[in-house]
């Protein structure tokens, strides 16, 4: 049986072996040295690939070792000829640095009252339409990792001043956690809170920490270019329980670091 041969040499595993082939549809063999001995002699050997019918053709290198490439029509009329070439293997999957990684997030930020027993780490400023998708349970497992938490349906009672109220979290939480989505866009409590918070980021006494839920980068630019800068975690790309874990990593290696 006549075939075409490519010797690949010394592979590593996770390389791709791309075979691009021209004329007719053919079997592409991915083979090792002991299989590929066997394939010339006619025998039964084990292999990756298979009739291929489109290209360019592409199978990884399952292990280190010897490798081969073999091409033939199987029996049937007609002729083909091949280009092989081996590119790099996939890289890790990309993600989101950690939010302890980033230096400005970690740092002391001391509350503005003495009395510790009415400071809090967070205060999450919010809209009420995103309190079932988002807010109610990102609050929750932050009090289950330890953390104060200023949270509205926590703290607001019958007959409570809201701005007195608002004023007195703000004044008192490390960090300012801001579900921004088209809803917070949309009220004015939320946007008095995030003044409130950015006012306080300037002057050291506050850190921000944004979660985007459904919504663009873009519209986020239009709302604000210097929110759309910082660094951010996503309901989209991470659940509420991978949100609230890095934020109160933060909020812990923020305090070990006084």
């Amino acid at each position: 049986m006549q075939f075409l041969h490519k010797d690949l040499g010394y592979r590593q595993r996770g390389e791709i072996v791309e075979v691009t082939l021209r004329g007719n549809a053919a079997n592409v063999l991915l083979l090792d040295s002991s299989n590929f001995s066997s394939y010339k002699a006619g025998r039964r050997c084990s292999y990756r690939g298979g009739h291929v019918t489109r290209s360019p053709y592409r199978v990884s290198i399952p292990h280190a070792g010897h490798w081969h490439v073999a091409i033939d029509l199987g029996g049937y009329r007609g002729s083909v000829n091949a280009g092989v070439r081996v590119l790099p293997g996939a890289l890790p999957a990309a993600s989101d640095r950690s939010l302890a990684d980033v230096p400005s997030l970690v740092r002391d930020v001391p509350p503005t009252t003495s009395d510790s027993k009415a400071s809090f780490d967070v205060f999450i400023s919010h809209a009420s339409e995103d309190k079932d998708p988002v807010v109610r349970r990102l609050a929750s497992e932050l009090q289950q990792a330890g953390l104060e938490v200023w949270y509205d349906e926590y703290e607001l009672k019958i007959g409570d001043s809201l701005r007195q109220k608002i004023d007195h979290g703000l004044a008192r939480s490390r960090f300012g956690i801001v579900v921004l989505s088209r809803s917070f866009f949309a009220k004015g409590w939320t946007n008095y809170e995030l003044d409130g918070i950015v006012t306080r980021s300037v002057t050291g006494d506050q850190v921000i920490l944004p979660i985007w839920h459904e919504i663009t980068k873009d519209e986020l630019i239009d709302f604000s270019p210097s929110l759309a800068d910082k660094v951010a975690r996503s309901t989209t790309t991470h659940t509420i329980e991978e949100i609230a874990a890095e934020i109160a990593d933060v909020v812990s290696s923020s305090m070990t670091a006084k």
